[in-house]
């Protein structure tokens, strides 16, 4: 759909100056123009483009759309995941520790012999279970 808008942007020559798709609003696009007619205009080419939400917003109320979310939130010390990149592909293994700030997780495999603890990074991992280690 932004894709679409886009194009015609170019093409028509519109003067919109940004477009954010955010993953938070689906089926939402935010469309930054100097006036809400150039946007109408615009999706009029635009199929399966329902209505416009006239308004402006601040910066401080898209922001947190602009942020990326760290890929270790949501993976917990204790939690049952699957590595699905690297030398390891497809072993299962235990979260033993979450470093936030780097975005890595340490792991220790199931099928390990002995347990060696890895170090691999938040998103070349799949959650299976979110169990958490009971102290």
């Amino acid at each position: 759909m932004a894709n679409l808008i886009a194009q015609l942007a170019r093409k028509e020559k519109y003067d919109i100056t940004a477009l954010l798709v955010p993953d938070v609003l689906k089926g939402y696009v935010l469309v930054e123009a100097k006036a809400p007619e150039i946007v109408e205009e615009a999706i009029q080419g635009v199929p399966h483009a329902r209505s416009v939400i006239k308004g402006a917003s601040s910066f401080g109320e898209v922001e947190h759309f602009l942020t990326p979310k760290p890929a270790v939130v949501g993976i917990n010390e204790g939690a049952i995941v699957e590595l699905i990149s690297g030398p390891f592909k497809g072993e299962m293994a235990r979260v033993k520790r979450v470093d936030i700030g780097k975005e890595e997780i340490t792991v220790e495999l199931f099928e390990a012999m002995v347990p060696i603890p890895i170090t691999v990074r938040g998103d070349h991992v799949r959650v299976l279970s979110k169990d958490e280690i009971q102290r």
